[in-house]
């Protein structure tokens, strides 16, 4: 399973987002891991509008994990105020976006099968 989703990063708080992602904390590193988040990628914009991606085998059971994975809860705490109009946890209020198009799912529909 794709997920991408949206939040919006305060202007005022872009530079300090970025510098807090270069280094997140291993015990949080591992605790998204071991919730089976992976190929995860973060991508902002100058207007701080940020569009993440990760893959999972079971979305709803990644979030619960992490939701109650005493490792996460500090990071989450501290991440909140980053964003515009958050209301809960980053990792449970962002925006899901629907995915409309994928490369590699059209390509293998185009792959004869055998009779």
């Amino acid at each position: 399973m794709r997920v991408c989703f949206q939040l919006q990063v305060k202007q005022d708080r872009l530079e300090e987002y970025v510098r807090r992602h270069a280094a997140v904390w291993p015990q949080m590193l591992q605790a998204i891991s071991d919730a089976g988040r992976r190929n995860y990628s973060l991508f902002l914009r100058e207007d701080g509008l940020l569009i993440g991606y990760y893959e999972t085998d079971d979305d709803e059971a990644a979030q619960v994990a992490l939701d109650a994975d005493p490792r996460t809860a500090q990071w989450e705490a501290e991440m909140a105020d980053f964003f515009v109009s958050l209301d809960g946890r980053p990792d449970q209020s962002a925006l899901r976006l629907g995915e409309v198009f994928n490369l590699e799912s059209q390509m293998a529909a185009l792959v004869p099968t055998a009779d």
